[in-house]
């Protein structure tokens, strides 16, 4: 699984921290997302694709 983000869509919302810290976070500046592992591991993919389904700005895309 690869992961990336699209920082300019970003609405700093918080879904995908609060849905796997691990694998995102947010700047303190403007709350918009960093990612944090492009290449999560195993044990974290159904909460990064749970992160992708709840962000309301589309703006996680993931490979598998």
């Amino acid at each position: 699984m690869k992961v990336t983000v699209e920082q300019d869509r970003c609405v700093a919302a918080g879904q995908c921290v609060a849905a796997a810290p691990d694998v995102f976070d947010q700047r303190d500046e403007d709350g918009v997302v960093v990612l944090l592992a492009e290449d999560p591991t195993a044990e974290r993919a159904d909460d990064v694709r749970y992160a992708a389904a709840v962000c309301p700005a589309l703006a996680i895309h993931i490979e598998e």
